[in-house]
């Protein structure tokens, strides 16, 4: 959960001080360290020693170009779910042969860039995205390589907005439809049948789920075999949580033990699909205290992060841990008398500076704070910078990575001036 060291003079990132951080860059920022994402990659390729195995990372976790090119340059494949993360691979260096493209709404245009691309793979998801993809292929003199995602029905116990494996879900093929599109998908002349996908949900703790989603999925693999459908690869997504406050965390071979204990001996390529487990907690935002509010209810921290930075509290009402790494000052007199001193431990509520109500980014925190102090926002490296806006007008943040002693600007910070430079006004 905590990717900082702590040294006796201050919080760092690997090699790297984030006071120096926040004053070389400003904040908001998002800072990644290159060896947490190293490790995590690493823990999948060590569960997976000796099997005909690919992890293809879920790039809708966290799309920067540098976190894409780490991956790439250890080898990884890739999950997209649009054109522009086929783009964004692509530009990062990304083989587009180890591709996987999930989506329930594939556009006719990014049909064709994938097939032009010559990706691995489409996990299709209706049996209109079959017949469509079908003709595409065929206009441009091509097969289509196509896997179904099937929806086992397999509850995965988390968030309701991110469980996808239930049969009210709008992800993927229903079970009981499958074995009869893959008939359907053997008669049309422009696809080319590569494999079965399945993905039940994210923030997963207990792996039996996805293990009961497997023999399902096996299940059908054997009966297709038997119909004369050779399946050449089984897709078991990815999902694994992390902690980001008390949860029970499994390492990633206890997690995935269940699950290749019933794909022992298979002779189909497994792919696996991670995202949030490779980058959660390999980043954090660091924002700035500007103001301490005190209320007769509640005491505000408002600092210069925002529900447009980290949409997570305010969509899902996540937790993500709130550390103090740096003081930036004093608070005024004013606030002093009401607030007490900066070394005095008080409850907070951590806000930030958008017109909304929803604009929080932790409830009830214990902190001693004075206005200027640097904080940490933990386990922000999934779902945070891409999922970001521009809500309010406000510029989306710096991200910074840091490797070893260095540490390398990945995204300026944006300017007023481009979030309305491809609008015009009425003539």
């Amino acid at each position: 959960m905590n990717m900082l060291n702590n040294t006796r003079d201050a919080a760092c990132v690997e090699g790297v001080a984030l006071t120096t951080i926040a004053a070389q860059f400003g904040t908001p920022c998002y800072v990644y360290s290159r060896a947490a994402l190293t490790a995590a990659h690493a823990s999948y390729q060590n569960a997976l020693a000796g099997r005909n195995a690919r992890i293809c990372y879920a790039v809708k976790a966290n799309s920067t170009l540098a976190i894409l090119n780490v991956f790439a340059r250890l080898g990884a494949g890739f999950d997209i779910v649009s054109g522009g993360e086929l783009a964004r691979v692509i530009a990062a260096g990304g083989d587009p042969a180890k591709v996987v493209f999930s989506g329930v709404g594939k556009s006719r245009a990014e049909m064709q860039q994938a097939l032009a691309a010559d990706i691995h793979c489409f996990n299709v998801e209706s049996a209109s995205e079959l017949e469509l993809l079908n003709t595409v292929a065929g206009e441009m003199g091509r097969r289509a390589p196509i896997a179904l995602r099937v929806n086992p029905n397999v509850d995965p116990k988390t968030h309701p907005y991110i469980s996808t494996g239930l049969k009210t879900s709008k992800f993927g093929v229903a079970f009981a439809s499958a074995r009869d599109l893959y008939h359907r998908a053997r008669t049309l002349p422009h696809l080319d049948i590569r494999g079965i996908a399945c993905h039940i949900g994210s923030q997963l703790l207990d792996p039996q789920p996805a293990a009961d989603a497997a023999s399902r999925v096996l299940e059908l693999v054997d009966n297709l075999a038997a119909e004369g459908i050779e399946l050449q690869h089984i897709d078991l997504g990815g999902g694994m949580g992390i902690r980001y406050r008390a949860e029970t965390v499994l390492p990633t071979a206890d997690y995935l033990a269940p699950l290749l204990a019933r794909l022992a001996g298979r002779r189909e390529m497994l792919l696996f699909e991670p995202g949030r487990s490779l980058v959660g907690n390999a980043g954090l935002l660091l924002t700035r205290v500007e103001v301490l509010k005190p209320g007769a209810e509640k005491n505000f921290a408002v600092v210069d992060a925002a529900m447009n930075d980290l949409a997570r509290p305010a969509l899902y009402d996540a937790f993500h841990e709130i550390v103090k790494v740096g003081a930036g000052g004093t608070a005024s007199a004013g606030i002093a008398a009401n607030m007490g001193t900066a070394s005095e431990t008080k409850t907070y509520e951590i806000v930030g500076p958008i017109c909304e109500s929803g604009d929080f980014l932790g409830h009830d925190r214990e902190l001693a704070l004075a206005e200027g102090d640097l904080l940490a926002i933990l386990s922000a490296g999934a779902y945070g910078m891409a999922m970001s806006s521009n809500y309010n007008t406000r510029p989306r943040a710096a991200e910074v990575m840091v490797d070893g002693n260095q540490m390398h600007l990945i995204r300026r910070r944006e300017e007023v001036a481009q979030l309305f430079a491809l609008e015009s006004v009425l003539p």
